[in-house]
């Protein structure tokens, strides 16, 4: 498909102003779009869907865009159940003839579940970084007391905290991305740093995004 008149919009917990980002392409035969009212409305609607998914945690990444009158669903998913949820709940949506879905669901990894657990604790336990946090600390005061039989189970993937974050942990094999808002650079640098200081970690792309940015677009 052709990206042509593709927006973008950044999905997160705390993102109460949508980013957008145009993806350009050639389109040889331009097919019916939206109004620029049903866009909105639209868009408006998706995000809230998304936003609203009780599977969409720390640990995910999810983004949209509009394509004529499809959806293009893109980010990461840590457990299978999040894409399918996503592409349900978009689906319902009056005016939506199609979803793409192009969320790539993350492998089922212990070592990538430990490293989720450790740079979670990294960032969180952070003074700076609490405030991202609506659990204000660590994994153990997000899930709380007692024992966490899904937890136990199958890792912190399968029982990730709950509540408002603003940093997402997305890991690959290794690798991490930090996605989400701060509000400022210093924030971005920190949080960067405690996630290079992971052991196990094999590299970070730090995707944080915060207010008056430089042209270049990401923190480095």
């Amino acid at each position: 498909m052709s990206r042509l008149g593709v927006t973008r919009f950044a999905c997160a917990l705390l993102a109460f102003t949508l980013t957008t980002l145009p993806v350009v392409a050639q389109e040889t035969q331009p097919g019916p779009t939206y109004s620029q009212e049903d866009t909105l409305r639209i868009v408006q609607e998706v995000r809230k869907q998304l936003l609203g998914l009780t599977n969409y945690g720390v640990f995910d990444w999810l983004t949209f865009g509009v394509h004529g009158k499809a959806i293009i669903l893109n980010g990461y998913a840590s457990r299978p159940i999040l894409k399918s949820d996503a592409e349900n709940a978009v689906k319902r949506i009056k005016g939506v003839e199609k979803v793409e879905n192009n969320i790539e669901v993350l492998p089922n990894s212990p070592m990538d579940d430990r490293i989720r657990a450790q740079v979670y604790n990294r960032l969180y336990t952070q003074p700076t970084l609490r405030k991202y946090n609506a659990n204000q600390g660590s994994i153990g005061q997000a899930i709380g007391p007692g024992p966490n039989i899904a937890a136990m189970a199958g890792g912190i993937t399968q029982s990730p905290p709950i509540g408002f974050h603003a940093i997402h942990i997305i890991v690959k094999n290794g690798h991490v991305i930090l996605a989400g808002f701060v509000n400022n650079q210093t924030d971005a640098d920190i949080a960067n740093i405690q996630a290079n200081g992971t052991p196990g970690v094999f590299s970070v792309t730090n995707e944080l995004e915060f207010p008056n940015m430089p042209a270049k677009g990401k923190a480095k």
